[in-house]
């Protein structure tokens, strides 16, 4: 699994003219699955990005968590954090999950992260051709494989 990680003071997605998510301040998170993953890893991957610590403290260290700040939280499903560009020109995704696969692992994701921040979770729509928009916090973007 890995994840692309960044910490947002307001990001969005739009499939078309709609709307699907939207936070203020949180962490945005793109989500690949790889074709091995498997409940160990997505326990590891919710607990990961739940506690990282990249929101200041009242001392202005990085030290505190979206859990701990009570942040918002956005999930977009990308497999293509899995493209492997090191021959040719064109990406290839072999190490993405098929989407039978990496579909509910997806979801499940985004439920445990709910139930670990104890607050909806928004998404994107796993799938479909997306538009993201976001204002990063710092910057701050972080990537995490497992």
């Amino acid at each position: 699994m890995r994840a692309l990680i960044q910490r947002v003071k307001h990001a969005k997605v739009d499939v078309g003219d709609m709307t699907t998510g939207e936070i203020g301040p949180g962490l945005l998170i793109f989500l690949g699955v790889h074709d091995e993953d498997n409940d160990s890893t997505l326990d590891w991957m919710v607990n990961k990005c739940a506690q990282l610590r990249v929101f200041s403290d009242d001392e202005g260290k990085m030290n505190k968590s979206v859990l701990e700040r009570n942040g918002e939280v956005l999930v977009v499903s990308q497999f293509t954090l899995y493209g492997n560009c090191h021959k040719g020109n064109r990406p290839s995704y072999v190490a993405a999950a098929h989407p039978s696969k990496a579909e509910p692992m997806y979801d499940l994701f985004c439920k445990k992260m709910s139930e670990r921040l104890d607050k909806a979770v928004e998404t994107g729509k796993f799938g479909a051709d997306m538009q993201v928009s976001l204002i990063n916090d710092g910057p701050v973007t972080l990537w995490i494989d497992r």
